[in-house]
């Protein structure tokens, strides 16, 4: 299994349309590229964490690449909104990719220039080290709730 974590704005829709992906194992709500190792919604609201919030993906590359991830995740957001999605503003609502690897790395890199040249090189979305996820204490919340 692999992990793949993205940045598209609010991430309860995201989450439930990367749940329904035939190679996604576990989907987890979060928080990252902070600068603190934990924060919770307040924080992250506030602008001043820097965490983006986020889609955890636990996929099996046999079925489903990370390629296909990548192009599906342009497909469900716009990516050339900076910092806000729908009705959605602030830095924690931007379009990133945080990559684990340096082949995700890679992979991020192509795909976004080929979208991006699609797009008339109007997209913002950021590639970056994933650093400092959370899961979101909301989430946790939920998954206790229907225990």
């Amino acid at each position: 299994m692999e992990i793949a974590i993205l940045a598209l704005g609010c991430f309860w829709g995201p989450e439930i349309k990367f749940s329904k992906l035939e190679g996604i194992i576990k989907t987890e709500v979060g928080y990252c590229g902070g600068h603190n190792k934990e924060t919770n919604y307040k924080e992250v609201c506030t602008g001043k964490t820097n965490h983006a919030e986020v889609v955890k993906l636990e996929f099996d590359p046999k079925i489903i690449s990370y390629e296909k991830i990548l192009e599906f995740f342009f497909e469900i957001h716009d990516p050339t909104t900076l910092n806000s999605q729908g009705p959605d503003f602030g830095t924690q609502y931007r379009s990133e990719v945080f990559y684990l690897t340096e082949e995700q790395k890679s992979i991020a890199e192509k795909v976004t220039k080929k979208i991006n040249e699609k797009m008339a090189g109007k997209v913002v979305t950021n590639i970056s080290l994933s650093k400092n996820y959370c899961q979101a204490e909301e989430y946790h919340q939920r998954y206790l709730e229907k225990r």
